[in-house]
């Protein structure tokens, strides 16, 4: 018990929550600069300024869906490893279910579960550490070769615009595939939640074309539906 006591007052000390604090302000402060460069530049591009408001407003609807499963793990995350390094990772990150698998393995390095009454100070450090360097690959991607990308897509597209959307349209495609697969093969819930997010995206985007305002908010939907459908099922 004393361990768990320990680990508790720790993982929720007021020096984590100011360290989270400051890292999740950075990101804060980075999102608003970058939606600020996006509209000062959009006329480059051929964007108007409603557009980018239309895109903006897009995006934060989309986004309801993802969250809102962030937001259930939330809770069971932050009684494990403790709510400043949720908060902070999540904010960062996003991904909870990778965020719990890499504390979970830094645990099992020690021979311990995590949350279990072996899960000490040195479990709950090894935990952090693991999920801090589990992300440190995604960042090196992006600072090494993001700006090589655009001359390797051209490159592979041969300087053909159309060639190039047809490439850019065949990787999400496989992306989703890949990321659909494991659930559609899972059976119940999961099959029912990628089913109810297809179907019901396939109706909405139908439907858009005749209600013109449904384009905003059809993937939004579509989430939320798949995500109803796979609780129901599952």
């Amino acid at each position: 018990m004393a361990n768990t006591v320990d680990v508790s007052t720790v993982s929720n000390s007021l020096g984590v929550w100011v360290c989270a604090l400051i890292a999740v302000s950075i990101v804060l402060i980075q999102s608003v600069l970058y939606v600020r460069l996006a509209f000062r530049n959009a006329e480059k591009v051929g964007l108007t300024k409603q557009q980018c408001v239309k895109g903006l407003r897009s995006g934060i609807i989309s986004s309801i869906g993802p969250s809102i499963s962030v937001f259930v793990v939330v809770f069971g995350m932050a009684a494990i490893i403790g709510g400043p390094l949720t908060w902070m990772r999540l904010s960062m990150i996003g991904a909870s279910a990778t965020e719990l698998s890499a504390a979970q393995v830094g645990a099992q390095t020690l021979g311990v579960e995590l949350g279990s009454p072996d899960f000490d100070l040195t479990a709950l450090a090894t935990s952090w550490w693991t999920m801090s360097v589990n992300g440190l690959g995604w960042l090196l991607v992006v600072a090494l070769f993001t700006h090589r990308m655009e001359k390797l897509r051209q490159k592979i597209g041969g300087g053909d615009s159309k060639w190039i959307a047809v490439l850019a349209a065949a990787a999400t495609l496989g992306l989703f595939g890949y990321l659909s697969a494991p659930n559609i093969l899972a059976g119940g819930g999961k099959l029912a939640a990628v089913l109810g997010g297809a179907v019901s995206m396939a109706l909405l985007s139908n439907l858009s074309k005749k209600v013109n305002w449904l384009k905003e908010y059809a993937l939004g939907f579509a989430l939320i539906i798949g995500m109803v459908a796979g609780t129901i099922v599952g």
